[in-house]
């Protein structure tokens, strides 16, 4: 820094990019793009193209695609658990529920 640029300020995340982006329905996306990742992963580690992927597990080599380019807008949650279970991986949750501010409490 030669003292002309200006200091970046430091923000912190919330832990999900698609929430601190102003996505609608970040939590859904995140979760996506988990699965995706999983899907993506095993078939690295396995070596397969979008067609031997399709080949084996009867999935559209588009929805392959679709993945690999994080394009979610026509794969469902439910979607992605099928191919990833289809691929031969397991999938747990953890879930959570926090309670939030109630919606007769909320301003908007």
């Amino acid at each position: 820094m030669d003292g002309s640029e200006e200091p970046l300020d430091l923000i912190r995340g919330s832990g999900n990019v698609f929430k601190d982006l102003g996505y609608p329905s970040p939590e859904a996306l995140q979760l996506k793009a988990i699965l995706a990742t999983a899907v993506i992963s095993a078939l690295d580690r396995d070596g397969l193209t979008a067609r031997e992927a399709q080949r084996l597990t009867g999935i559209d080599a588009a929805d392959f695609s679709r993945i690999r380019n994080a394009d979610f807008r026509r794969l469902s949650i439910e979607r992605l658990l099928t191919i990833n279970s289809r691929l031969g991986s397991r999938v747990e949750f953890n879930v959570r529920v926090k309670p939030g501010a109630s919606r007769r409490g909320r301003r908007t």
